[in-house]
């Protein structure tokens, strides 16, 4: 696979990244790096891995058996979660709220990774370039929102939950 192929690839796997991201931009404040970083690197870490991810499952003989527990697992805490009252938004930009967008974000590359191991593609500087791809459209789309969301006379909490609504669709 040529690196055209594979940094196309990269950049639309980050859509939703970016999405997420810029509305964590959004919604925060002070504008703080620290959680910026955290945030991007969170992003890029699960798409790059999660590629890698779908790629093991593609080349191993339990290819299927490994999918029913990681899926079962995702549905199951899911389901539980959604009997409780506890309420969390992105502008906690908590560990358990990032883990749970890293997830969201990047289950399409998990079929990704898969595909590339039906293509017997080399995964390694692929994950790679789709993960540094993912955390650095996410960092720029943080930076975008906070300068987006310091606009006067814009609901900016309503504009970021529009994004995230656009994204579950």
């Amino acid at each position: 696979m040529g690196i055209i192929s594979i940094l196309l690839i990269a950049v639309g796997l980050a859509m939703d990244s970016l999405a997420v991201s810029i509305s964590g931009g959004i919604v925060m404040r002070p504008f703080c790096m620290r959680q910026s970083l955290r945030l991007a690197l969170t992003m890029g870490i699960f798409q790059g891995g999660m590629t890698l991810l779908g790629w093991l499952m593609g080349v191993t003989a339990f290819d299927h058996w490994i999918a029913f527990i990681l899926l079962g697992f995702l549905g199951g805490k899911m389901i539980y979660e959604s009997f409780g009252e506890e309420e969390t938004t992105i502008s906690s930009f908590s560990t358990k709220t990032l883990l749970t967008l890293g997830v969201a974000t990047s289950i399409d590359a998990l079929a990704v990774g898969v595909s590339m191991a039906f293509l017997k593609t080399s995964i390694y500087f692929p994950a790679f370039i789709i993960g540094f791809v993912t955390f650095a459209l996410s960092l720029i789309g943080v930076i975008s929102g906070y300068r987006f969301g310091k606009i006067k006379g814009i609901n900016v909490e309503l504009f970021g939950g529009i994004i995230l609504i656009a994204i579950g669709v």
